[in-house]
């Protein structure tokens, strides 16, 4: 799997070109407010949810903003999983600046997460955009299962599926006056290939090679199925959560919250 090497090395290098003061304030938000970093239907989920005693984990945790917000629930202890060496190494610093002394963070290729964590965890963490890093996500659900314990809760909030069909600002099909516009296929299997830097983090620069996949919703669930997950919860939602506003409120499904519950 070279593209996890690549996509590595790209992350790193992105981290390297980021935007000054990137994360560097993440620390004030934990301290101060109430679950930065979610959106409120996710918070309202998250709420619902019994935290106390439990040992929770993010996996493509990035920086750690959000898994250290999910710690104010009141998890035991947690771990965040990322490829990235440098991220991983902000997340650190962040946990240790709001004085976050429960949560641990390891720089790993999540499909190679150590058997050490097999069993471990009540519950797992997906956030936006981390579900496109990985071209089988049967493979990333069984080391999902594998990590989790009998009865633990996968939890999953990200992009919809119908976002990549989408033309987005700056891309020569976007069209503000016309935007019912589909540009690419929902089945779409070609990866998508970026040398421009990782825009909300960093600059635009003749960046090394990102590589991503576009899924369905039907393979995301035949994936958690496959491993061994029954889903409990499916919700969709009409606004984007990161990419544009431009087809908010449009009628296009454009982000979901996905909970399964491993058997």
């Amino acid at each position: 799997m070279n593209y996890i090497k690549e996509n590595k090395a790209a992350w790193e290098e992105a981290f390297e070109h980021r935007h000054p003061g990137w994360g560097e304030e993440n620390h004030i938000e934990l301290i101060h407010e109430r679950l930065p970093f979610f959106c409120p239907d996710v918070i309202k989920e998250l709420e619902a949810i019994e935290f106390k005693e439990k040992t929770i984990s993010q996996f493509c945790c990035n920086n750690g903003r959000e898994l250290l917000s999910l710690m104010q629930l009141g998890a035991k202890n947690a771990v965040g999983f990322d490829i990235a060496e440098n991220i991983i190494k902000q997340a650190e610093e962040t946990a240790a600046k709001a004085g976050i002394d429960n949560c641990q963070f390891v720089s790993c290729n999540i499909l190679e997460i150590p058997d050490t964590y097999r069993s471990q965890f009540d519950f797992i963490l997906f956030t936006v955009g981390a579900l496109t890093w990985f071209e089988d996500l049967k493979l990333l659900m069984g080391k999902v299962s594998d990590c989790l314990k009998p009865g633990g809760m996968l939890f999953i909030h990200d992009f919809h599926p119908v976002m990549n069909m989408l033309p987005l600002p700056g891309e020569p099909a976007f069209d503000e006056q016309h935007l019912n516009k589909i540009e690419y296929s929902y089945f779409r299997k070609e990866p998508w290939i970026e040398n421009e830097g990782m825009g909300y983090m960093s600059e635009t620069y003749d960046s090394k090679t990102f590589t991503s996949f576009s899924h369905t919703m039907a393979d995301l669930i035949n994936a958690v199925s496959s491993a061994q997950m029954r889903v409990v919860k499916l919700k969709e939602f009409d606004y984007d959560v990161g990419l544009t506003e431009a087809y908010d409120d449009k009628g296009f499904p454009l982000s979901y919250l996905l909970i399964s519950e491993k058997r």
